[in-house]
């Protein structure tokens, strides 16, 4: 059996590999010590091998994994395994949003990241959920229910909120505001993929990927284009660095 492990910025993923396929998974919250929680959660397996992706990539190398590799190889390995001809990732994080090119064989051939400011990920729409009063699981939900077309101007999480707060006092459900605040997301990520450029169908990783506001609205966008979602799209991260755990182990 093969581990590996993706400590993110708000949660630990691990996932199990053995015989060419997934066998367990598990996601918690990464606390204070997420090197600490990712070691607790791997106590049950013992694994062969582990290798660490994510942020805490390197803290778990110098505690208990045997390998790391990069969030976007892991991810590239990821959506190769689960859909071989897909050759454009996005993945949307708490931290950063990320538009990956591959080639036939999965391997990287360019990305796109926006890792400098929280526009356009999950924190983003953390930080406007919790500015419209919405629990982050309704957030998406919310956004779908309105059909109304407003815009915000700024992608800056801070100048963003204060157009937020603005058009609450200004009388604007929030559903609209809700919409609004996942269109611009939906708009900054289509932009990325139009400057690395994608085929006939785009993945979808990451937690971001479980909003369904986001999905539609990126589908919407990409007319002629497959968005294809994996069963689990938090995981797809630890599942990659789980299939490199296991080929380091071949080699």
């Amino acid at each position: 059996m093969y581990a590996g492990v993706d400590l993110g910025s708000r949660t630990i993923k691990i996932a199990l590999w053995q015989d060419g396929r997934l066998v367990d998974h598990k996601i918690e919250e990464s606390g204070f010590e997420p090197h600490a929680q990712a070691r607790n959660m791997l106590l049950p397996y013992k694994p062969r091998q582990i290798v660490a992706t994510g942020y805490g990539r390197h803290l778990a190398r110098e505690h208990f994994a045997d390998q790391v590799i990069t969030e976007i190889k892991a991810h590239a390995m990821g959506i190769h395994a689960l859909f071989p001809n897909v050759t454009t990732i996005v993945d949307i994080g708490g931290q950063d949003s990320k538009v990956i090119a591959l080639k036939a064989k999965g391997q990287v051939a360019n990305f796109q990241m926006n890792d400098k400011c929280a526009a356009g990920t999950g924190r983003f729409l953390e930080i406007m959920a919790a500015s419209l009063a919405y629990p982050l699981k309704d957030f998406g939900p919310a956004a779908l229910a309105s059909e109304q077309a407003i815009q915000i101007n700024s992608m800056c999480t801070v100048f963003a909120e204060s157009e937020v707060i603005s058009m609450k006092n200004s009388g604007v459900p929030r559903e609209h505001i809700a919409r609004a605040v996942h269109s611009s997301v939906a708009d900054r990520i289509v932009a990325m993929l139009n400057r690395i450029g994608f085929g006939e169908s785009v993945a979808f990783s990451g937690g971001v990927a479980n909003n369904p506001c986001i999905v539609r609205m990126v589908r919407d966008r990409l007319e002629n284009v497959q968005v294809i979602l994996p069963d689990n799209p938090s995981i797809v991260g630890a599942l990659g660095a789980a299939i490199a755990a296991a080929k380091r182990d071949v080699q």
